[in-house]
């Protein structure tokens, strides 16, 4: 079946990560009171970030009387410094997205956004680097807009209905990490591809079997065309 519709990740796909996410994350563990393994947090990237707080600290202490307002009180403090930092860093898109996203557009295909950050944080992302009310992408959800996120297959569904597609197999998920690719397993997306500018290695996602991997945006039009 033909695509027609790519849904892209954005931290680490489409835009430029250069740790801050996972800076920002620990970060706000630490200063909680709480703080976490560096090395585990990449593998709680791409999950809505409410969800993988609860799921580290889960894993590294007890059971808190408090805990609903202990994930609240790190979620804000997270969310505060990713607003901050988009809002006064240098931010980009990543090499061959513009050029991907106008090819795909000429070819008739839609393209939306999604995230595992909230709606305060994709709209500053999208305000810094002029993709939120150019036309550039057809649809943006974040992980805050439906009842549950990565791996999920809410997101992806949602954009489906919203952009009137009929098949989810006429539907592409890209994105850098297992639960982007887990994601677009869960939904039934016609391809899987998973691109290493990101937060996990070709090694790393290949344990995961998605159809494709690459190295570059660049590359995924002549997939899409396949």
């Amino acid at each position: 079946m033909a695509i027609e519709l790519v849904v892209f990740d954005i931290a680490g796909t489409t835009v430029t990560d250069k740790g801050n996410v996972k800076e920002s994350f620990l970060k706000a563990f630490k200063q909680a009171g709480y703080p976490v393994p560096e090395e585990v947090v990449n593998s709680v990237m791409g999950y809505r970030k409410v969800d993988a707080i609860k799921m580290l600290l889960e894993k590294y202490y007890p059971p808190q009387k408090e805990n609903e307002i202990l994930i609240a009180e790190i979620h804000f403090s997270f969310t505060s410094d990713m607003i901050r930092f988009y809002e006064e860093t240098e931010l980009s898109p990543l090499p061959h997205a513009a050029e991907t996203f106008q090819q795909l557009k000429e070819n008739g295909i839609k393209i939306a956004l999604n995230t595992g950050f909230t709606q305060a944080i994709t709209n500053t992302i999208l305000k810094r680097i002029g993709w939120n009310d150019n036309g550039t992408v057809d649809y943006v959800i974040s992980s805050d807009e439906v009842p549950y996120g990565r791996p999920h297959p809410h997101m992806i569904q949602k954009i489906k209905n919203e952009l009137n597609i009929k098949d989810v197999q006429a539907i592409a998920k890209v994105g850098d990490t297992e639960v982007d690719i887990v994601e677009g397993q869960n939904a039934g997306c016609g391809l899987v591809i998973s691109v290493t500018t990101g937060a996990y290695t070709r090694d790393q996602l290949k344990e995961y079997h998605p159809d494709y991997i690459i190295d570059s945006l660049a590359e995924l039009p002549a997939i899409i065309e396949q």
